[in-house]
């Protein structure tokens, strides 16, 4: 995808999986524990909305608690025009499953998709453009990278979308960019927020 403002792109956020180790400490769903005076969620749906795309698809495992709460933001945001929640069947089958869900989501014509994940509420809310603008003729993704190491969310463009819809298991999208190579492109992620995620309850303070 060339750079380009009109680039038709759309964004997945990555709610469906069960966050076991959380639950067994928390006794609680992660995604709807409470961070920083709200349910954890909205951090990942704010993020997702301030990217420059067309619609934000959430999925999920058919929680509708999780729904109710997102389409809660969603619609406080005014955004509701622009966002759907997709059911990965298949959730218990791991990361993969919910990609693959996901991927199928997207309408027509889509030139590329912002991988959020649901337990990440620091995503610096500018990021998206800069990965938008680094993907360029020559580079299929783009992610942020800080302190050396690679975060989220991840910018496939399309040339990426029939390998995300063939992931199987919980290995998410690493296999396709290990693939990448020189195709891949790393972005200054700015601040920790890239690699802040919520796996224990601890990490919620």
């Amino acid at each position: 995808m060339a750079e380009r403002e009109s680039a038709r792109c759309d964004a997945v956020i990555l709610a469906a999986g069960a966050g076991r180790r959380f639950a067994q400490q928390s006794g609680g769903r992660k995604l709807l524990a409470p961070f920083e005076g709200r349910p954890l969620v909205p951090g990942a749906l704010d993020a997702a909305f301030a990217a420059p795309v067309r619609r934000v698809f959430l999925v999920t495992d058919g929680d509708p608690d999780l729904a109710g709460i997102a389409r809660d933001h969603v619609r406080s945001l005014g955004r509701e025009d622009d966002f759907d929640v997709v059911v990965a069947a298949d959730a218990a089958e791991g990361m993969g499953a919910s990609l693959r869900a996901g991927i199928d989501a997207l309408p027509p014509g889509s030139d590329g998709v912002f991988v959020f994940l649901g337990d990440m509420p620091r995503v610096p809310p500018d990021l998206a453009l800069d990965l938008a603008r680094a993907l360029v003729s020559g580079v299929d993704a783009a992610a942020p990278c800080f302190d050396g190491r690679r975060g989220h969310p991840v910018l496939f463009g399309k040339a990426c979308f029939s390998a995300l819809r063939n992931l199987g298991g919980d290995v998410g999208a690493r296999e396709v960019l290990a693939a990448l190579g020189e195709r891949l492109a790393l972005v200054d992620g700015r601040d920790a927020g890239v690699l802040f995620d919520v796996d224990r309850p601890e990490d919620l303070a």
